[in-house]
């Protein structure tokens, strides 16, 4: 009881904000994104504005007042979507709310992903050591984005820029792997990775002619090994 009363005084003194813009778009939009930290996955649905100031003419700007509808933004916060990437959405904002983070959620669709990233300050908790959460939550998010539907695609959860972060420096580990397997002529084992990450290195590693790549042990522990390439020589 306690927590939730200081979260209805919380969104109660947050629900409000403005914006400025060249055009009215431009305001409501600022308004909506400064709003959306505190309420992860906010639509223009659960806003209402109040036009402040018109532009007029060039150099001016449009100012706007929005109000958040609490009641609704709650709603439908709790409901399932009928599209994946809105159920994406959905998914991902609740988490950020449950973690009690500050920051906004952007989610884009393409003919091969839906990607949800969520950006602001001191997102080491939803990432998790060597993004063991952020993946928890992609796993849960696509199945939640999927269910009872037969066509799917990709869904990847980004933090900040985590992804490509991640990504670049197991792209360093291979290398190094790599150059320590043909210096000594002889395997080498990387840390314990996940299923997707080991994918990554397997495919960053896979155009080189001088080395090659297998899995070994049982998840968790599950790891890549990197072995010199040894070419068969003159019959």
């Amino acid at each position: 009881m306690a927590a939730e009363a200081r979260d209805e005084g919380e969104t109660a003194q947050d629900a409000i904000a403005e914006g400025r813009g060249e055009t009215l778009g431009e305001a409501k939009w600022a308004a909506t994104k400064e709003l959306e930290p505190r309420f992860p996955g906010l639509t223009a649905d659960c806003v209402q504005f109040e036009v402040v100031e018109e532009p007029e003419g060039e150099g001016s700007t449009a100012r706007v007042r929005a109000q958040v509808d609490v009641e609704t933004w709650r709603r439908l916060a709790d409901e399932i979507p009928e599209e994946p990437t809105e159920r994406v959405r959905a998914v991902v904002a609740r988490i950020v709310h449950g973690l009690g983070l500050k920051a906004t959620l952007d989610v884009e669709e393409t003919d091969e992903e839906i990607r949800a990233t969520v950006n602001g300050d001191d997102l080491g908790i939803l990432i998790g050591k060597h993004g063991a959460t952020i993946d928890a939550i992609q796993h849960i998010a696509f199945r939640a984005a999927f269910r009872g539907l037969e066509d799917r695609k990709r869904v990847v959860v980004d933090a900040a820029g985590y992804r490509d972060r991640r990504e670049g420096a197991l792209h360093r580990m291979a290398d190094r792997a790599a150059s320590e397997a043909l210096r000594y002529d002889r395997p080498v084992e990387l840390e314990p990775m996940r299923a997707g990450e080991r994918k990554i290195v397997h495919l960053y590693l896979r155009e080189r002619t001088d080395v090659e790549t297998h899995s070994e042990g049982d998840e968790p522990d599950r790891r890549l090994v990197v072995s010199p390439l040894r070419h068969p020589g003159p019959g």
